[in-house]
This record gives C-alpha cells, structure tokens and sequence, in this order.
C-alpha cells in the first residue's frame, strides 16, 4: 500500500486531500460519480450531505472503486486500494452551506433574460427541463452558492436554510460507517455548538476524526480556542477547517488568497490538530502554498537531532507550522462537471427515461473523470 494515499499519514505530510460534495448537495448519481472518480484519484476524504441516501450511493461508490485498483493502477492513478474516510456534515446553526434556492417559476415574467439559469454551478436552476417538464429549482442538485440571489432583476429568488437533525446524529455514526464528522460553526453560536457536542460527544470514541470549518470574524481565534477547550479531551485526530471564501473555487484563481490567508491566521493561534485549507480553493491553491514554504515536504520532515527528541515534539511541529492539506468544493465538481453531463445527456436519450447511468458502465468516461480529478489530486500527493 502506498503510503500517499494512507488518510490519516497524508495529514502529517500535507498531503491530505478532501473531496467536498456538499452540506446540501444530495443529487445521488452525481454524488455517486464524483466520489468513485476521487477516490480512483487518490482522495482521502469524501464529505458529504448527512442524509442516509447520499451516504448510501457514497458506500456503494467506494466498493466499485476497490473492485477496479488494479486497473486504476495499471493506468498510473492511485492504485493503493485505501478507502478515504467518510466524512458527513452537519451544522450548528443558520449556515450558507446548509440552505437551498427556491422560487415560484409561475411568478417570473416570460421576457426575463433569466441570469440565474446561466449562472448556477450547479445546473439547479432549470425552464421546462426536457427530461420531466419541469421549472424552477431542482432542490437536490442546490448546493446553496447564492449566485443565482443577486442577479435576479425581479428579486423573486428566496433561500430556505435548515439545521442538522440532532435525532438523527446517532444512527449515522452507528450504522452508516460514517469515519468523521464535521461541524459547520460561526464565531458567536457557542451556545448552539454545545448543544450539538452534547449530542454528538457520547459517539466520538467511534471516530477516526472530527473536523470543525468556521469562517473569519472578529474574535474567531478565541472562539476557537474555547472550542478546543470544550472538546478537549478528543480521542481522534482534530482538523480545523478555514473557510476563507465558502463555495467559490470555481470563481478564478483569486479566490484561493482569502482561504491562504485565513490558514495562516488560525496556524498562528497553535490550535491543537491540523489546519486544513478550504473555500475558494482550486487548481492556484498547492502552487500558492509551496511558493509560501507552507507545505511540509520532505526535506523538512528530516528534524535535526537535537529537535527529534520525542515522536510528539515532531508531530506538533507539523501541526503547528504546516497547512495539512486541502479541501475542494465547487472547483472539483466542475473540473468534473462536463463528464457528469455527457452522463446525465445519456440518461436522457436512454430509452427509458429514468434509467441512470453509472460512471463504471462507461469506461471511457470513467477513466476521462479519473484522470481529471487526478490532475488535482497530484498537485498534493505529489508535492516535494
């Protein structure tokens, strides 16, 4: 096995790379693709909807990936036959990554250009849709970016927000074989986190890893330090995401400055665990930080005698003065995003109209998604 591609190895090495599905995004087949091509790539984490549907077609994608190693490694991907870990996201309160889009399509006027259909990312956003006459949002395919809000002439665009089902918290982690969890957090709900840890706390032992994302705020740094206080002590390995621009990858090269910055921010607080890049991120994000030295390669995981004292001195030096590793969101679904619509456009010419149609069925397009999604795995896995 290769150790590149160990999870939780990667980490230690800043080479962990997470695949974010989305909080909100529950569109199964496209869920189901994209986690098959990553972890084909080489991904060590897929994070995905709290939602037994999305968790099962996830499941089912990491077992068609472990049935087709050999061949992925003939072909020069990760071929290391590691599963990622699978992560589900949950929120403690009102948080853009868990809302959706909504509007009444009867409302708008038929002369409107229709700015939102062009600017969704996702393709959420639809006109008397071939495939089923329909109009307006489709919900599972929202993953609640908000593009669609401001560009709207009539104002006629809402977003309807939700909060995790604390009921349902439990049986995940129990049955589903969920390997980590993530809490979405903003500075000033630590009334809300700790009724979530509350319910969470009981399970943690269970996990291989707990990951809290917050955005910048003023006093997020105290913030965080309280949340490490409460949860102390944690018996897995803590990651601490930045969310510098949520939901924005995809955007431009630019966008990865606000999430580099905010990881050097919370680097500098010495939070205990690692400290791992998300928001805004894209294809610019690895480049950036080898050219800031903020990658732990090689040549700095050889300590000098007199600092390899202790396995844990060492592994605090990499905590604390590396970022870990990179989460892609909105930049990684579309790098893959043409490979889903020839899917989708199959499905539709398909003589029965509610047949879908899997990645593996296609191989010439399920070896074009890997070696997409590889191209941005590399970038991590291969770093010196």
């Amino acid at each position: 096995m290769t150790d590149h591609f160990d999870p939780l190895r990667s980490l230690k090495e800043s080479r962990w790379f997470k695949l974010i599905c989305g909080a909100s995004f529950q569109h199964l087949p496209a869920v189901r693709n994209l986690a098959l091509a990553y972890t084909l790539a080489g991904a060590d984490c897929i994070d995905v909807a709290a939602d037994p549907a999305v968790i099962a077609v996830v499941q089912e994608a990491l077992q068609v990936a472990r049935q087709l190693t050999i061949d992925a490694n003939q072909r020069g991907f990760c071929g290391s036959g590691k599963s990622p870990l699978l992560m589900v996201s949950l929120n403690d309160g009102e948080d853009p990554h868990f809302r959706k889009a909504e509007f009444n399509s009867t409302q708008c006027p038929t002369d409107c250009p229709r700015p939102c259909e062009s600017i969704c990312p996702a393709q959420a956003i639809v006109f008397n849709s071939i495939k089923d006459d329909f109009s307006g949002v489709i919900s599972p395919k929202c993953y609640g970016c908000g593009r669609c809000i401001p560009v709207c002439p009539y104002e006629r665009i809402d977003t309807k927000s939700y909060v995790s089902s604390l009921k349902d918290i439990a049986p995940l982690i129990l049955s589903a074989g969920v390997d980590a969890i993530e809490i979405h957090t903003n500075v000033g709900h630590l009334a809300e986190f700790k009724r979530l840890w509350q319910v969470i706390s009981p399970w943690v032992e269970r996990l291989k890893l707990l990951a809290i994302s917050c955005p910048d705020g003023d006093g997020m740094i105290d913030y965080l330090h309280t949340l490490a206080d409460l949860i102390a002590p944690l018996p897995c390995v803590l990651i601490w995401q930045t969310d510098g621009r949520p939901m924005s990858g995809d955007i431009g090269d630019g966008t990865t400055h606000a999430a580099v910055k905010l990881g050097q921010k919370v680097l500098a607080a010495r939070l205990p665990g690692y400290v791992q890049l998300a928001g805004g991120t894209n294809s610019y994000t690895v480049v950036k930080l080898k050219a800031m030295g903020l990658l732990n390669s090689p040549e700095l995981r050889v300590l000098s005698p007199e600092k390899k004292s202790t396995t844990q001195h060492s592994a605090l030096r990499t905590q604390h003065s590396f970022i870990a590793g990179v989460a892609y969101g909105s930049y990684a679904r579309r790098l893959l995003s043409p490979i889903i619509e020839q899917l989708e456009a199959r499905e539709v010419n398909n003589i029965s109209i509610k047949a879908t149609v899997r990645l593996e069925e296609q191989p010439e397009l399920l070896w074009q998604a890997v070696g997409l999604a590889h191209s941005l795995v590399s970038q991590l896995k291969s770093h010196s």
